[in-house]
């Protein structure tokens, strides 16, 4: 592959390693430090001129940092004469910022920004040129962006774990933890010939579910839950009580950004789940060695496919919407 060139933030260095594999490419050169007022700093360590740059950078972690860290990089290669600069950013920052939400009455609106637009603003005046992410938690954040950007799904690599991990696959019903995700289960559910449920959840406020409705049975049946992330786990641990409680005879979690903050791990190792699985668009590792249920499904190749599709000039979002891996 002539005129690429692929750079890691230091956000998740392990995956960019796994994709720059599957690529056969290097990475580049990139040195990022810390001034002692903690300015980042950014070095890059190669010639960019007239190649086809990408950079892997995750929000996750310190994601400010993270953030201010891909921004600075984006524009270093920007003004180093670069041809076009990708953003490849596998978990989106401040996604579920994307609306201003109603509080208290009716008349009352909140005065929240709406960060997911701000952030797509600072990467379009740092000077990407195109962003490539996944499972968005709300596809309107691509309207966001004034440059193109490709949403990638994880529902394949989904699809392949659920067959080849859960023997009674057959037999499951695919649930959504809220209204909200009941396309993603029903996409899911259609491919695998199978119901789906969902539960509708009511929030006193964020991060602390209320009430939970379940809606359809899943009696006697496999629950797989599915989700775009889990953040304090609060909403798919009352979610799976609700399903053991119902009948279910084992509960699974899929999630695609397994964020995990606060009291995530032990509410998991207390919760009924045969397994929570999620992909690495955030790194992992340590919380696996704090909680066995934990797996995970590398989605690297799908990340590589996308740039090399991309660097040729080919379709990437309706490949991994449609086709498994």
């Amino acid at each position: 592959m002539p005129n690429i060139v692929l750079f890691s933030g230091s956000s998740h260095h392990d995956l960019s390693q796994r994709v720059a594999d599957r690529l056969g490419l290097e990475l580049g050169k990139v040195v990022t430090k810390k001034f002692s007022n903690q300015e980042t700093s950014v070095e890059i360590g190669e010639s960019v001129r007239g190649e086809d740059v990408y950079i892997i950078q995750s929000g996750c972690g310190e994601i400010n940092d993270n953030l201010m860290e891909l921004l600075i990089m984006i524009n270093a290669c920007k003004i180093a004469s670069s041809s076009r600069v990708t953003a490849v950013i596998p978990c989106f920052p401040y996604a579920r910022q994307d609306k201003k939400d109603k509080k208290g009455s009716v008349e009352r609106w909140s005065r929240a920004p709406i960060s997911a637009k701000l952030v797509a603003n600072m990467l379009s005046v740092a000077g990407a040129d195109h962003i490539i992410t996944m499972d968005l938690h709300a596809s309107q954040i691509q309207g966001f962006f004034d440059i193109p950007v490709d949403n990638l799904y994880a529902e394949p690599a989904v699809l392949q774990w659920i067959k080849e991990n859960i023997l009674e696959w057959r037999n499951c019903i695919i649930v959504s933890p809220d209204a909200g995700g009941a396309k993603r289960v029903t996409s899911i559910a259609d491919r695998l010939n199978v119901e789906f449920a969902l539960i509708h959840k009511e929030r006193k406020k964020a991060n602390e579910v209320d009430r939970m409705v379940l809606v359809g049975d899943v009696k006697d049946r496999v629950a797989i839950l599915v989700d775009d992330m889990a953040d304090t786990c609060g909403t798919i641990c009352h979610a799976a009580e609700k399903l053991v409680s119902a009948g279910a005879t084992k509960v699974y979690a899929i999630l695609t950004h397994g964020i995990f903050s606060g009291p995530a791990i032990s509410r998991i190792n207390n919760a009924s789940f045969e397994a929570v699985v999620v992909t690495n668009t955030i790194p992992q590792e340590e919380k696996m060695k704090h909680c066995p249920k934990i797996q995970f499904i590398d989605i690297s190749m799908i990340l590589a496919e996308a740039i090399r599709r991309t660097h040729n000039g080919e379709s990437v979002s309706y490949l991994f919407s449609h086709v498994p891996l």
